[in-house]
Order: C-alpha cells, then sequence, then structure tokens
C-alpha cells in the first residue's frame, strides 16, 4: 500500500529575476486577464505576466507538435496560465493516500462481456460539471460524484450533494478540508453522519468553515465502501456494473493543466504518486482503436472538454487511474 501522506505542498517557487515582458504579447495578456478576472498588485504583475508567457510558451511547443502527429491531444491557455507548477498543485489537487485499512474489495460480476461503450450522463447518473476553485477539496469533489450516482441508482432522482458538508465537517476522519483528503475518509463519514446534505441547503463556499450539517437537509446515505483491485480489466467492470468511480489520478504535469481535448497520454505520469482525485464516468474506443476513460473532473467547464478529459485506457494504468478506485455503497 502507498504510505499515508499528503500530496499538496506549501513551498511556493521564488522568483529571484524577472524577465522583461514580451510586448507583442501584450493585447493577450491584458485580454487574458480580463477574460478570468484576474487583477494584481505593482509588485505581481512582472511576476505574474513572466509564468503566463513560460506557460504560453509549453501550450505552443505542445500544439505544433500536436500539429505533427506527435500528440493525440492539444492544449489551451487557461485560467491557470499565471500558476507555477508548485503553486498549482496547492491549490487545485488534495488526493491523499492512506494506509491500509480494511474495506470490501470488488468482485467482478459474471456477466459476460461488458459493453464496448458506457456514458452515464447519458442515463441520469451525473450532475453537471463542477468547480472546486483554489481550495484542495477533488477529494470531496470526487466522492460527491460518486455517491450522487449511487443515489440515483438507488432512487431515481440525482441530487447534487454538498461537498462544503466533506470540506467542513470530516477533518476527525482523517480529511484536511482545502488542504487535501481522501475520498474513503468521506464516505466514513457519511455512513457514521447516517446523512450528507444537499448541495441546495450546504453551498460550497471553497474554504473551510465550520461544520453546519443539518440532518433535516440530508439528500444521501452511505453503507459502505469498496475497493477496485489494481487492474483496468476491473475497473472497467465496475463502472460498466455499478456507475461513476472515483479514482485518483498524477495530474501535475503541463499537459494535464493546460489539456483542451483529444486522447491524454503522458509517457511521464506516475502510476503510484497521486495529487488529484476525479470521476471515472464511463470509457469507449476511438474509431482508430485507441481506447479511454472518460473522465470528470471538478476545475470548472472551462477546463478540457468543457471539464471532461478522456484519458488513455489499456495503456499500462497511465497516470494511475486504476491505482485508487473506489465507489460507496448505499
Amino acid at each position: 500500500m502507498i504510505p499515508l501522506f499528503f500530496l499538496v505542498t506549501l513551498c511556493l517557487g521564488v522568483v529571484s529575476a524577472i524577465p522583461m515582458p514580451n510586448p507583442s504579447l501584450d493585447a493577450e495578456w491584458h485580454e487574458w486577464k480580463t477574460r478570468h478576472g484576474k487583477t494584481y498588485s505593482m509588485h505581481e504583475e512582472g511576476q505574474k505576466r513572466a509564468v503566463w508567457e513560460d506557460n504560453r510558451k509549453v501550450i505552443e511547443l505542445h500544439n505544433e507538435d500536436y500539429a505533427k502527429g506527435v500528440h493525440d491531444f492539444s492544449m489551451e491557455m487557461n485560467a491557470f496560465g499565471d500558476l507555477t507548477n508548485t503553486e498549482f498543485r496547492e491549490l487545485m489537487t488534495g488526493f491523499q493516500s492512506m494506509g491500509s485499512e480494511e474495506m470490501d474489495v470488488f468482485q467482478e460480476p459474471l456477466l459476460g462481456d461488458v459493453p464496448k461503450f458506457v456514458d452515464w450522463r447519458n442515463h441520469g447518473y451525473v450532475t453537471p460539471v463542477k468547480n472546486q476553485g483554489q481550495c484542495g477539496a477533488c477529494w470531496a469533489f470526487s466522492a460527491v460524484g460518486s455517491l450522487e450516482g449511487q443515489m440515483f441508482r438507488k432512487t431515481g432522482r440525482l441530487v447534487p450533494l454538498s461537498e462544503q458538508n466533506l470540506v467542513d465537517c470530516s477533518w476527525s476522519y482523517g480529511n484536511s478540508g482545502c488542504d487535501g483528503g481522501l475520498m474513503e475518509y468521506a464516505f466514513q463519514y457519511v455512513k457514521d453522519n447516517r446523512g450528507l446534505d444537499a448541495r441546495a441547503t450546504y453551498a460550497y463556499e471553497a474554504r473551510n468553515g465550520p461544520c453546519r450539517y443539518d440532518p433535516k437537509n440530508s439528500a444521501a446515505n452511505v453503507t459502505g465502501f469498496v475497493r477496485i483491485p489494481v487492474s483496468e480489466a476491473a475497473l472497467m467492470n465496475a463502472v460498466a456494473t455499478v456507475g461513476p468511480v472515483s479514482v485518483g489520478i498524477d495530474s501535475h504535469h503541463y499537459s494535464f493543466r493546460f489539456y483542451s481535448g483529444g486522447m491524454y497520454y503522458e509517457p511521464r505520469c506516475s502510476s503510484s504518486d497521486l495529487d488529484h482525485a476525479v470521476l471515472v464516468v464511463g470509457y469507449g474506443e476511438e474509431s482508430d482503436g485507441k481506447k479511454y476513460w472518460l473522465v470528470k473532473n471538478s476545475w470548472g467547464t472551462g477546463w478540457g472538454m468543457n471539464g471532461y478529459i478522456k484519458m488513455a485506457r489499456d495503456r499500462n494504468n497511465n497516470c494511475g487511474i486504476v491505482t485508487h478506485a473506489v465507489y460507496p455503497t448505499v
């Protein structure tokens, strides 16, 4: 098992010498700041501009190779363009690995072949894409996503659930709010608490706050949770037969942060150093035979394909997508 530790650092890079900005990019820089509501102090402006220009160059070089067929996915500038990689991991990830706590292990049903294509969005299991903001609560969004799906499976009603309830109230289970957490700890909290509030009555705030759970507003419950073996076949079987599944991944590469579309494969990805939690809502295969996982992120609809990404499937557990997969039982 991976030892218990947080994969969110508090170490910010220090820029000792800020290069002069490229004047040909002035209009693009100001348009980007306006579009994303960015304002800086006089001291910050130069530093943020330099980071933005560096990130822009990474994207430009990648897309040049994409146009030549070197890559199967494209990148684009987005709201994260002024963040260093260290700052980005601190603010926008938050997956925490765990020890050897006991839990049920997924048993693949003897149902023969599973469907070649699955997309639970088409069957009412998946709420609209949400945005965690600058709060490392990806674990709460992933947990809520799989729980929303299981509650729909049980009741036939899709009710958006409260990530903020988990951020504020599950600290004693091992989670740390905006500083990271784990889906299993969230499920255990809901099980012991005998409920989780709806998002409509416990709104997301993207910051830590006091616990305000109200049992009158509970919209979900949990009876336990199931860990899926480290196998792409097992995850495929679980997604096909159970519904959306919470997973941890390695997301710290520029290619993931600025992903815009296509089949994501990152050869430098780790299958064990996981830092972000997302939700697998389906899988499929392109016309050229390349297989993918359909993944819902929690960085808003302005990221990726309206908040989603197609991650390479059956390519040696790329980015660790099957290393840590779990879903709740209700």
